[in-house]
Formats: structure tokens, sequence, C-alpha cells
């Protein structure tokens, strides 16, 4: 029997190991805007991720935000890695150089532990034409820090849920399942494998990364009954649930997934799917607005499904790009300016408007799947996105009490290198370098390691 540790990793540790990838579609290009040494005067200094929401965002700001407000956004602009390693550094330092920056479901919780972010309460308290009660409950309780605060505010949203052929699937005589369990997505798996020529059951990812492959295992983890962590930090990759999850994702996409399955990651199946490659594919819900994209070859011949269950009532995961402000902002009040505007009903509007409503950054209002014009862009997968995030359990998403939040992560700052580590072990074990056995005996003497760090916390 192992002596518990009550010792506690420095804070200031635990912080920065929080800057890593998490699930994000690729993200391609670079553009770097002039930052510069800290805000002043009438100016606030935004630093985001490059996604083409964002890039979206930049361009129309000048024209709209500064235009009505006469607020000046400098915005510094980096691939995911190179933005969250520069946040952390930042914030970590409370620099101040930086009064906004995009920072996920996962980081917020984290840095408003550490003090910060400053919180958003008072703001929204201000600002009823935000309406906040109109944000999707399971992005504001993600955004919400231990003190019962707002901490951010999301720019859009997403989950994840079944993606498939639904022609293909009525040439094979087959039926979808209103609320598919994962044996019965394996059972259709192997029988639309080779409907076409050169085509696959399912794509699952397969890619090292603790927001690749981690990204979906441990949401069929959660549904198998498994967990990282018991609720007294005790390491539990080696437990029942745990294995025969695993065991289950490995062979389903050994047996009827795509080819190069190990270093398959988002774009690789969204690539196979578009391409015709794979019949089916489990990910984030946001990869629908690419398949039914005007020049995309399988538009119009997709179904959407939720998540795959077997014990537990729901399986999607929860994601969001939010906007966390600094606390060591010389400019809070007008960092919270930009914030209700960039995440607001007025913005999605605009979107709209000038780009297109398949561009809106959504995932994150409940007034957006009511807005005609994007209910009719979205037809295909709208509702089944909306649901999918409603029922999002991100505090409580398996059948035993967990010791932090996450439905695709653990909410601790070391989540970061351990999933990334246990992620090489499964992905050798996907190329068949390794047993699932194998691979689970490593990974958890990599996971108890941390928990000598927490147990009896």
């Amino acid at each position: 029997m192992r002596t518990q540790s009550r010792r506690r990793p420095p804070r200031a540790t635990l912080a920065m190991a929080a800057a890593g990838t998490l699930l994000a579609p690729l993200l391609s290009g670079c553009w770097v805007g002039a930052g510069g040494a800290g805000s002043g005067g009438n100016s606030i200094n935004v630093l985001m991720v490059n996604n083409p929401q964002m890039v979206e965002l930049q361009k129309l700001t000048a024209a709209h935000f500064t235009k009505e407000t006469g607020i000046k956004v400098n915005f510094t602009v980096l691939p995911e890695n190179d933005v969250r390693d520069k946040i952390s550094q930042d914030f970590a330092n409370q620099a101040g150089q930086y009064d906004v920056a995009t920072l996920s479901n996962y980081e917020i919780p984290i840095y408003a532990r550490n003090g910060w972010l400053h919180e958003m309460n008072t703001y929204v308290a201000k600002d009823e034409a935000y309406d906040e009660q109109d944000v999707l409950k399971p992005m504001r309780q993600s955004l919400t820090g231990d003190d019962g605060k707002l901490y951010g505010q999301p720019f859009y949203g997403e989950s994840s849920f079944l993606m498939y052929r639904k022609d293909v699937f009525a040439k094979k005589g087959l039926t979808m399942p209103a609320h598919p369990t994962w044996t019965q997505v394996a059972d259709l798996a192997a029988k639309v494998d080779g409907a076409e020529p050169g085509m696959k059951g399912i794509c699952l990812r397969g890619l090292p990364g603790w927001g690749e492959v981690m990204a979906p295992l441990t949401t069929v983890v959660n549904t198998f009954g498994g967990t990282w962590f018991d609720k007294d930090w005790t390491a539990r990759l080696d437990s029942p649930g745990f294995e025969k999850a695993t065991k289950f994702y490995v062979d389903l996409v050994r047996d009827h997934g795509e080819s190069g399955a190990a270093q398959s990651g988002f774009a690789e199946c969204l690539n196979n799917m578009t391409q015709g490659k794979v019949a089916m594919w489990y990910d984030a819900t946001s990869a629908a607005g690419s398949l039914e994209a005007a020049n995309s070859p399988v538009k119009g011949k997709l179904g959407y499904a939720p998540a795959p269950v077997e014990k537990t009532r729901s399986g999607g995961w929860l994601y969001t790009w939010a906007w966390g402000i600094q606390d060591a902002s010389r400019n809070p009040d007008k960092a919270w300016k930009f914030v209700s505007w960039a995440s607001s009903k007025e913005y999605e509007q605009l979107v709209g408007d000038q780009i297109g409503w398949s561009n809106v950054p959504a995932g994150k209002r409940a007034s957006t799947y009511t807005n005609p014009a994007y209910v009719k862009e979205a037809a295909a997968f709208q509702e089944m996105t909306k649901q999918a995030i409603e029922g999002a359990r991100p505090s409580d998403p398996g059948v035993q009490p967990r010791p932090a939040p996450g439905i695709q992560f653990v909410g601790i700052p070391e989540f970061t290198d351990l999933g990334t580590k246990v992620s090489q072990e499964i992905s050798a074990a996907i190329a068949g370098r390794q047993s699932v056995e194998s691979a689970l005996k490593k990974s958890q003497q990599l996971a108890e390691r941390i928990s000598e760090e927490y147990e009896g916390r």
C-alpha cells in the first residue's frame, strides 16, 4: 500500500504547466500583429489564436468596434502552441502587456485559481445588452472559477458527435440509432467497411497528443465507466473500465478504421471524411461546417448522431475558445467592452451579414439557434450541435465522482504533460508496436506520480 503524500506542487509550477495544446481544428498560417509593451490611454492589447474566425474578428474590429467606441485594439495573433506559451508567461508574471487573451475552458479555471484573471461578474451585472443568460449553461459553468465567479466569455464553443454517410447507410440497408451505443457503432463500422472502393468503416484519432487521440478516447473511457483519477486522486488507468474502453477504441480503429490511424488527427480525419475514405467519424461538432461547405464533395450526404455512450446518458466533450482579461490589465473597463462586443449577439449578426452565416462563431448562445438565417445555413447539424453542447457534463462526465472538472481532459496543470505521454503509449498500441495492457501499465505509473502530489487534499 502506497503511503499518501500531502506535498503540494508550487503554485507557479502548476500554473506554468498549463501551457500546451488542446482539441481544436488544425490551425494554418501565421500573422503576428504589433502588440505594444503594455496598453494605455484609449487602446488595449489582445493576444489571440490564429484560427480563421479570430482573423475575421481582427479584420472587422477597426471599422466597427473602434469606430463605435474609440478604443483602438492592438492584436498579436499566433498559432495555438505559441499563443498558449506566450499567454502563460505574460499572465503568470502579471506583466500586463496584454489586456485580453484567448483561453480555453481548460486554462481559465486554473488561471483564475492563481489570481491571474479579472472577474467578470461586475461587468456582466451592468451590461444588460450582453445578455449573459443567453450564453449556454455548460459554457458558463466551464468558465467559472472555484469562487463561483465568471472569468471568461466564450467566442465560440463545440462538443463532439458522430458523423456518418447516410447515403452509404441507405445503400447497405442500415439505420443509425437515434442514440447509438459504442457497441452498435462498432457493429455498424464492420458492416460499412468496404461499402465503397477504398472506404473504411470509421475514422478515430490516433495521433499522439493530449488534445488529439486522448480527447475522443477519454470520452469513451468516461462512458465505459473509467476515469483517470478517482475522487481521492488515486490513479485509475489500470482499472477495468479504463482498460476495456482503451482496448475497444484500439481494436475498433485497427479493425475498421482509417489507414495510418496512429498518425491521424482531426485534420486527417476531416480529409478522410471529405474525400469519401470513411463512412463514419466521431469528432468535434465544429467539423460539420467544413463538411457541409458549398465546395465539399460530401455536402448533403451526411447524417449526425449524438456521441455514442455505454453507461452514461451523454458522451460528448465540451470545448470553447474564450476571452480572459488579465488581472494586471491597465484598462480592464475597456477590455470588457471589447470582450462584450466580440462575444455578443451583435457581433454574430455582423459576421452573418458581412461574411456569411456559416462563418458565425456559434456554439455559445441559445439565440444563435433560433436565428432563422443561421438555422437555414446550418440546418443539417445546428440542432444536433446545440443538443450536444447542452448535454455536456464537465463536472460529472462519468459514472463516478471526479476530483477535477473536465470531460476530454483533467482540469489540472499537469495534464498537458501526462496526457501527452499517455497518448504516445496509446498511439504505439494503435500502431501495433505494443499491447494495450503494456501501454496502460506504463501510463498508470505516470499517473501515479500525479497522485502522489494530490492525494490527501
